[in-house]
């Protein structure tokens, strides 16, 4: 199958993101009313993918978003500049006592039949301050961006930062990046934010703009507001409600050229049947199914969007694209954290059928 994507063979980013960076404590296997230390892990569901393509995929990235100069600020600017990400900031000030702030995010992992609990502190957030204009676009894509990504996480946070998306978005299409978008429907943060009816407004005007749509169907449903069956399949891992509603994904966004998204049962909180399919320029692909035992879930979804984007950044066939996607976010399940510990080694030894063997 031929790739429908025209990407640019070159540039001096191959992958951009818009997104709010966060640090997430995780107090590992205690839930926090009990916790005495934790790990702090910097993340952003759209800054995981700059990330990971550059840790593990060794490509040229950047993340562009909303930095403190306070000392949170400077360990996750720090940890943006270790997994090798250039950071483009719009800089705040704190004032020593109410932010603006980094946004927190509090999970612990959970295990067997208890399941993890993930909530906010997002209280006077920096990324929800940018805005349009914030942002030299011009500049930016002057010097040549091959993907520019955004998603949904960042469009709840506030008026201004869905309005900087679909300024970015168009910018980006302008100057011929491919554009993605990860729907991300988080509930929580939505409900501050005016809700389903507004997602539903906000999402429509930025996918106006995209190429590539990663979502699953609970996603495309409540992001999109477009009618399917009941999210409650037999299984979990049947893409039967997926495919028949990318008929009416792309009637309504005819720009649309490839909708993907994973495909999980958690039979425990450590134990997970997983999978991935995507629909590329009307046909439809799967990947294999894996068992997995899983350390800590959160990032996976992200890593599977970063590993799919690199098969097709690289010029894979989509098919093989799907299967570096799925092989990469299910070894990110392997690893503490939100972000990538694997190689591009590790990743295309899985995609090929590779074994938890030991390497010697």
């Amino acid at each position: 199958m031929r790739n429908p994507l025209a990407i640019r063979p070159g540039g001096a980013y191959d992958f951009v993101s818009l997104g709010a960076l966060v640090h997430r404590l995780d107090p590992g296997l205690v839930p926090f009313r009990k916790a005495t230390q934790c790990r702090i892990h910097v993340s952003g569901g759209e800054f995981n993918c700059a990330a990971n393509l550059a840790d593990a995929f060794r490509m040229k990235t950047a993340v562009v978003s909303a930095m403190v100069d306070s000392p949170i600020g400077g360990l996750i600017e720090e940890r943006v500049r270790a997994m090798g990400v250039t950071g483009i900031w719009r800089r705040f000030e704190h004032d020593g006592v109410t932010g603006p702030n980094m946004a927190a995010v509090y999970s612990d992992r959970g295990f067997g039949v208890r399941p993890p609990v993930v909530f906010y502190n997002r209280a006077n957030e920096a990324a929800a301050r940018l805005a349009p204009g914030d942002v030299d676009w011009d500049a930016l894509f002057a010097s040549g961006v091959r993907w520019f990504h955004s998603g949904g996480i960042f469009a709840a946070l506030s008026e201004t930062t869905a309005e900087l998306i679909v300024e970015g978005m168009k910018k980006a299409r302008a100057a011929g990046a491919v554009t993605s978008f990860d729907l991300n429907y988080r509930a929580k943060l939505w409900k501050i934010s005016g809700g389903e009816a507004r997602a539903v407004d906000v999402i429509r005007r930025i996918v106006e703009n995209v190429d590539v749509l990663v979502g699953n169907e609970e996603d495309l449903q409540k992001g999109l507001g477009i009618a399917g069956p009941e999210v409650a399949a037999a299984s979990k891992l049947d893409p039967t409600a997926f495919f028949g509603m990318i008929d009416k994904v792309v009637s309504r966004h005819p720009g649309v050229k490839v909708v993907a998204t994973t495909l999980r049962e958690v039979l425990s909180t450590n134990r997970h049947r997983w999978s991935a399919v995507a629909w590329v320029d009307g046909t439809t692909i799967a990947a294999p199914t894996a068992d997995l035992d899983v350390l800590d879930r959160v990032g996976g979804g992200d890593g599977f969007a970063s590993g799919f984007f690199y098969g097709l950044l690289s010029g894979e066939t989509p098919e093989e694209a799907l299967k570096l996607g799925w092989a990469h976010g299910a070894l990110l399940t392997t690893f503490p954290g939100d972000t990538t510990m694997a190689t591009v080694e590790d990743v295309r030894a899985f995609a090929m059928g590779g074994s938890a063997r030991i390497q010697r």
